[in-house]
């Protein structure tokens, strides 16, 4: 026998009464009823409650032990008295009889409590991850994640694709976020970089002749935390494949997700077959090119209305002919809400940076009319239009904003995620998944009013190349698609640019000069001038996989070990200072930097 354990504390059952055993782990919680000390062992695999006798010359010693001190304890196995048992536990219905204890380690005081699952900071959960991680509902969170990466490189490997490791330290790449610099002892002056993502690689692993490549990459970001993603180091699913069009990939991740999805969670998936939804018109009805789908809410273009006669409303009919837009999210059946719901929406929009939310109900009485606070600026026709525009009745409600277009798309899009929250629109019990497709390949940036790709540098603009009006670059669509669930990018992917010379034109635009484009993708540009195949891939974010199908809001709540909002690891203290003896090997002299 293990001089630890006989079995592990999920194993035991009513079958194993009167079998002597050996248990080891953490002492979880404690109970005393005074002639009897009641102590649930925790290990990796469950919970088993243990029983002390007073009389027993170890009361006295696990008494005093303190929660999350590791023991391990000889026994033997009985049931529990009828109304005692448990049945949330595997082993609900038996108990450990105490016949002698072993402390292997004693714990200190806590600087958090591990039994039960109560919020507590979040940097001192991380300072104390390795406790934080005992919790059951973090404990689990891994253990998912790591049946979701070894499902992921099954499926993969089933659809034929191989997998291999790129390198970690590589030359600096633009890839849209900072990259993290890694000084070179060797080569002073200069610098590695962390990869932002394989993307090169992956694409030269295509023109070095294989077929179908996949990787569980680790991708270095020096950017800002969000929900739904941390700073520093992150996971994908990397994929590449040749001789491949755009469907191909779909098909592929496709069934990928169905199957991942359906295997490890218990929600419907709405559609089996991933709807296909144009960026031009995923900004135009959703306000956002990350749709959540659950939502059944749409945006309507109601730009023309406001340059009808019968219509007064001045403000708007102003804006709209200095060049602004209209947005308007209809809700059904609304007509019966209190005005607090009205003017909450509206307060919050202000709230939101917006102007606010015009806003009216349909209502009929002799004639179609409109009730609130802009009702009186429109005409029974003009309503009827916005009616017919909308496909709205009478007892509809109409929420409006106005402005810039970019902006009406960004405030119209967080106003149709609140007001399907307030109205609990949301199917939390379903996964809603969508491509967006034919992203435009440059956009005019604002700041600098320059030409700049909008997304991937080396994807394939859409349509016969011979015939691309070069003048017209921001007309172009390339093959660039995003995966959405629930509102949630999982990932961007491309069909890539493998012709040299147009990607040298295509650079041009967005303002790098052929030597600066040999200079910076030496190896790639180099590598596609002795025949590259046609090749495409994806790379879907293994933590917002595990996040979706954990249930979590934050991606914090799927990593072992991750960095807080201000890219510090409070665990091991990074970054943390280094010696002169190491700066001077790595030809680094430190400055003092001046604060504010």
């Amino acid at each position: 026998m293990n001089k630890y354990r006989s079995h592990n504390c999920s194993q035991l059952s009513d079958k194993d009464k009167e079998k002597s055993v050996q248990l080891s782990g953490w002492l979880h919680r404690k109970r005393d009823h005074g002639n009897l000390l009641f102590v649930d062992l925790r290990d990796h695999f469950g919970i088993t409650q243990c029983v002390i006798e007073n009389k027993n010359k170890n009361f006295s010693v696990l008494e005093k032990l303190k929660p999350e001190s590791v023991i391990s304890v000889l026994g033997k196995v009985v049931k529990r008295e009828k109304g005692t048992e448990n049945l949330d536990l595997k082993t609900g219905m038996i108990e450990v009889n105490i016949e002698t204890i072993k402390i292997l380690s004693e714990s200190k005081d806590l600087p958090m409590p591990v039994f039960g699952e109560q919020d507590y900071p979040e940097d001192i959960r991380l300072k104390y991850r390795f406790l934080d991680l005992r919790r059951n509902e973090m404990h689990n969170n891994i253990i998912l994640r790591s049946k979701i990466i070894s499902f992921i490189r099954n499926e993969m490997s089933k659809l034929g694709f191989l997998e291999f490791q790129t390198p970690i330290l590589t030359s600096s790449s633009p890839e849209g976020a900072r990259d993290f610099l890694v000084p070179s002892r060797l080569n002073p002056g200069k610098f590695y970089a962390l990869p932002q993502a394989p993307q090169q690689f992956k694409q030269l692993i295509m023109v070095s002749g294989f077929d179908k490549y996949f990787q569980i990459a680790p991708c270095f970001r020096d950017e800002d935390a969000r929900a739904d993603r941390s700073p520093g180091e992150f996971y994908q699913l990397d994929v590449e494949m040749s001789f491949v069009e755009q469907e191909d990939i779909f098909q592929v991740i496709e069934k990928l997700m169905i199957n991942l999805f359906k295997s490890f969670s218990s929600k419907k998936l709405m559609f089996e077959k991933f709807p296909r939804i144009p960026y031009d018109e995923a900004m135009l009805k959703y306000g956002s090119d990350k749709p959540d789908l659950r939502n059944p809410l749409l945006i309507y273009d109601l730009t023309n209305i406001f340059t009808r006669e019968d219509v007064t409303f001045d403000i708007f009919k102003k804006l709209v002919k200095a060049g602004s837009k209209v947005r308007c999210i209809v809700t059904k059946k609304t007509h019966d809400k209190p005005r607090s719901f009205f003017d909450n929406i509206d307060k919050w929009a202000k709230e939101e940076g917006a102007s606010g939310l015009a806003y009216f109900t349909l209502e009929k009485n002799e004639k179609i009319s409109a009730k609130g606070p802009v009702g009186k600026f429109f005409k029974e026709d003009a309503l009827k239009e916005i009616m017919k525009i909308t496909s709205s009745e009478v007892g509809d409600s109409f929420f409006f904003t106005c402005g810039k277009k970019s902006d009406v798309e960004k405030i119209s899009s967080l106003a149709r995620e609140k007001i399907a929250k307030d109205l609990k629109l949301i199917d939390e019990s379903k996964f809603a998944f969508c491509w967006i497709v034919d992203y435009p390949m440059f956009e005019l940036d604002n700041l600098s009013k320059k030409i700049i790709f909008s997304h991937n540098p080396f994807s394939m603009p859409q349509g016969d190349i011979s015939k691309l009006d070069f003048k017209n670059p921001l007309g172009f669509k390339a093959y660039q698609y995003d995966i959405v669930c629930n509102g949630v990018e999982l990932s961007s992917g491309a069909i890539r640019n493998h012709m040299p010379e147009l990607m040298y034109k295509l650079f041009k635009i967005a303002g790098y000069e052929k030597k600066d484009v040999d200079e910076k993708f030496s190896g790639m540009i180099n590598a596609l001038s002795y025949g590259a195949p046609p090749h495409g891939g994806i790379a879907p974010g293994i933590d917002r996989i595990v996040m979706l199908l954990a249930n979590e809001k934050n991606i914090r709540e799927v990593t072992l070990f991750p960095l807080n909002q201000n890219a510090q690891d409070l665990l091991m203290n990074a970054p943390s200072d280094i010696d002169e003896k190491s700066l001077k090997e790595l030809n680094i002299k430190k400055i003092e930097v001046k604060k504010d």
